[in-house]
């Protein structure tokens, strides 16, 4: 009991570590002003793979005796859904309908997954976690509505377009959310550290293969400074998302069920709300403030929850 406690713990420490530095990602734009999403994609990616190799290099040996063929396929498809193809379709999505729709059908990524999760064998059933995922679905909204009380400069059509897209956006994550715990589950033989490098080599290689088309479709039109800024920005989200983010993320993922791992992705919204009001140098909303109090009893309605299918078995 008092391991489980522990594991418990120790799973959700990992979860807010994550969602800490993924929150971060949404700086980025702030940072870098006329680079593509695209462009940024390929920077935070490209430097990732590098590190990743860099990191991985002396036990490569020794690794790919461990990695199957089947490893190799499920990285190379958790790096598109999750990384290269969840970033273009999020970015699009916020150039066509703004940050309000996008925010609103990705910030229900918690409650897809947890239904998905609630399907596994001894998974808390679904009826339980009911109060758990009413809280996340109200939290999401506050922010949402919030959102689209915000002044949009953008106008035109593209709206149903970008919804598309979104709703996209969220297949593909929650793909990556729910494979990328099975596959952890699945293998023994390789830490998540070590997994997460792999995959990191992988979506590198993605990357390479978008610059071709970044330079087709989008001239160069930056400064030197421009570039040593943008190669800064790259560095410090590959080290700190990409691969601290990412570690972090796959130790809860093995320590925690998938039903309380779909509750963990709410930290990234709520640091990426955070570091929005640091940046913009203000005092959350009152519609903001519910939302963080919603989502706060959502993850712990959802521990409470698991606490207590743990004490009774």
């Amino acid at each position: 009991m008092a391991s489980q406690t522990n594991r418990t713990k120790l799973g959700i420490a990992c979860g807010m570590g994550a969602g800490a530095l993924w929150g971060l990602v949404f700086l980025a734009p702030e940072l870098v002003h006329g680079f593509t999403p695209l462009q940024l994609a390929i920077g935070r990616y490209g430097t990732y793979g590098l590190v990743s190799a860099v990191l991985i290099m002396p036990r490569w040996r020794r690794l790919c005796a461990h990695v199957t063929a089947r490893d190799w396929w499920a990285l190379v498809w958790l790096s598109l859904f999750g990384n290269t193809l969840y970033y273009y379709l999020v970015s699009t999505a916020v150039q066509k309908s703004g940050i309000a729709m996008t925010s609103l059908i990705i910030g229900f990524l918690p409650v897809v997954v947890t239904i998905i999760g609630s399907r596994d064998h001894g998974a808390v059933p679904l009826r339980a976690l009911a109060p758990s995922l009413a809280l996340c679905a109200a939290g999401t909204a506050c922010i949402g509505w919030q959102a689209m009380a915000l002044p949009d400069a953008r106008s035109g059509g593209g709206g149903m377009v970008g919804l598309l897209f979104a709703v996209g956006a969220l297949v593909a994550w929650t793909a990556y959310a729910v494979g990328n715990s099975r596959c952890l589950a699945r293998i023994h033989q390789i830490s998540g550290h070590d997994w997460n490098l792999l995959t990191g080599m992988v979506t590198g290689g993605q990357a390479l293969v978008l610059i071709p088309v970044s330079i087709a479709l989008e001239p160069i039109r930056h400064s030197g400074a421009q570039w040593l800024r943008f190669g800064e920005v790259s560095l410090g989200l590959a080290l700190l998302a990409s691969i601290m983010g990412a570690a972090l993320w796959n130790r809860a993922s093995r320590l925690l069920p998938l039903t309380m791992v779909g509750q963990m992705i709410l930290f990234e919204t709520l640091f990426a709300l955070l570091y929005a009001f640091l940046w913009e140098q203000r005092w959350p909303k009152p519609m903001e403030v519910m939302a963080f109090a919603l989502v706060a009893a959502s993850v712990l309605s959802c521990v409470a929850v698991h606490h207590r299918r743990a004490a009774v078995a």
